[in-house]
């Protein structure tokens, strides 16, 4: 089955490299050689898989991770030539699945991206668009939540908490990670914000609400009782 890739990268030569090597494995290759770009492209294709580099003109690879996480967990590979822990961090708060350095192999990059989709295609009541757990279902493409059937209204702001949450099925979540995913690095405010908005979204969840689970001094997982 075709796979729609997002290729994101300044370097001429190297987005002809990594796109020889996806296309010999069939997939369709989406290029961009900076941050705009790629949000427009990620705007008006249906892209399964994201090959990111960091250090772009115009809107670097951690503003464009932030901006797509608001609204989607399309899998996100980041790539890199800086191998500092804080920049692979601050990737995976923002919500990178996997982390590359250059130099790396394309053949090896193929098989991360292969494996990463398998994972994310197995996640638990995932069938493209639709999230269901339990009596839940999550409509990424339309942007609406119902509960038994009945549709449930959320603000902006709680649909990208919970969309977030169930990205991260079964991990304990801090407050502050969840702030800084969620409302962004930038956002003025305190942790109660988002104990606020978790509590207004259990509220409006109903008997579903439970899959909202509050871990003692860690932070918040999402998951279905067992």
């Amino acid at each position: 089955m075709k796979r729609n890739l997002l290729l994101v990268e300044d370097d001429l030569l190297m987005r002809e490299f990594i796109t020889d090597y996806f296309k010999k494995e069939q997939w369709d290759v989406y290029e961009a050689e900076n941050g705009n770009l790629a949000l427009e492209i990620f705007e008006r294709q249906a892209i399964d898989l994201i090959v990111l580099d960091i250090m772009m003109p115009e809107l670097d690879g951690f503003s464009v991770c932030r901006q797509i996480r608001r609204n989607s967990d399309v899998p996100i590979i980041m790539i890199t030539a800086r191998v500092e822990d804080d920049d692979q961090l601050r990737g995976f708060e923002l919500g990178a699945d996997e982390y590359v350095t250059k130099p790396f192999s394309p053949r090896v990059l193929v098989a991360r991206a292969i494996a990463l989709l398998k994972r994310t295609e197995g996640t638990i009541g995932r069938e493209g668009n639709l999230l269901t757990f339990g009596g839940l279902t999550v409509n990424r493409m339309s942007h609406t939540v119902s509960v038994e059937g009945k549709s449930i209204s959320l603000s902006p702001k709680e649909y990208e908490l919970l969309l977030f949450l169930t990205k991260h099925y079964g991990k304990v979540l801090s407050r502050d990670f969840i702030l800084n995913a969620v409302w962004g690095y930038d956002y003025i405010g305190d942790l109660r914000t988002v104990d606020t908005h978790v509590k207004k979204l259990r509220a409006k969840l109903g008997a579903e609400g439970r899959c909202i689970g509050t871990v003692i001094r860690a932070g918040y997982k999402f998951e279905l009782e067992g």
